[in-house]
């Protein structure tokens, strides 16, 4: 098949995205144990969680915060991800909280944001993502909160992604519908999500989501779907601000 040349720039441009979103999120902190849990990029997905060794992590919507509700047959088509006695690490930078629950059995299952995280049997190797969805209950684990607020020196408060990363919206979207695709999209690419977002604590007004034309989710707030910007690298850019008159920071 051949790989045309907007197609090349949207991979590298992706690519280069997620290492400056991750990247950055992890400038200036010491590495200390081995983490628990890592951060994975997902063009379709955005950033979630996977095991130490790569293996994507999963929730359950029939779980409560603290409990999981996966035993028997449940449990060995979806391990639980345990550790040992001690607390779970976060890798460095990692938004949101990680925690533990006992099973059963006794055992400790690790938590995100509360939330049990489990392994799928059907994903073969780090990357996979086939748990995504089934049955409408199982979901990859994304990063938490979706949306953060922060200070800004120009703006005041602005939305950022969930690494840190200046979020922004489209004048010429419509409330609830994306119009930025193809070389647009690679420029701006979409904050995207795998399930439902999640707003953090203080935000003012309704996060939700878009389908987009490929089938992804699209975070939207107050029904205005959210990007990024492809040249900013560091968590307080705002180089998209104006551009064409009609790319903006999002701000609550």
């Amino acid at each position: 098949m051949r790989v045309g040349r907007w197609d090349v720039r949207r991979q590298v441009g992706l690519g280069m995205l997620a290492a400056a979103i991750w990247g950055a999120a992890l400038a200036g902190v010491a590495l200390g144990a081995q983490p628990t849990v890592q951060v994975r990029f997902d063009e379709r997905l955005g950033f979630f969680l996977t095991g130490p060794e790569g293996r994507t992590l999963y929730v359950f919507a029939r779980d409560v915060p603290g409990t999981s509700n996966c035993y028997g047959n449940c449990e060995q088509i979806w391990p639980p991800l345990v550790v040992d006695p001690g607390p779970p690490v976060a890798p460095p930078g990692l938004p949101g909280q990680l925690g533990t629950t006992t099973r059963r059995d006794g055992r400790r299952q690790v938590t995100y944001n509360g939330w049990p995280l489990y392994y799928w049997v059907g994903d073969a190797s780090p990357g996979q993502t086939n748990g995504q969805g089934v049955n409408d209950v199982w979901w990859v684990a994304n990063l938490a909160p979706t949306v953060q607020m922060r200070p800004h020196p120009q703006f005041g408060q602005i939305l950022v992604g969930p690494t840190g990363l200046t979020l922004y919206t489209f004048a010429r979207d419509q409330a609830g519908a994306s119009s930025c695709y193809d070389t647009c999209e690679q420029n701006w690419p979409p904050l995207r999500v795998a399930h439902a977002p999640l707003a953090p604590e203080g935000l003012e007004g309704a996060l939700g989501v878009t389908t987009r034309r490929d089938g992804t989710l699209q975070v939207t707030y107050e029904g205005l779907p959210l990007y990024y910007w492809i040249a900013d690298r560091a968590p307080g850019d705002t180089h998209g601000h104006g551009v064409n008159d009609v790319w903006f920071v999002a701000r609550p």
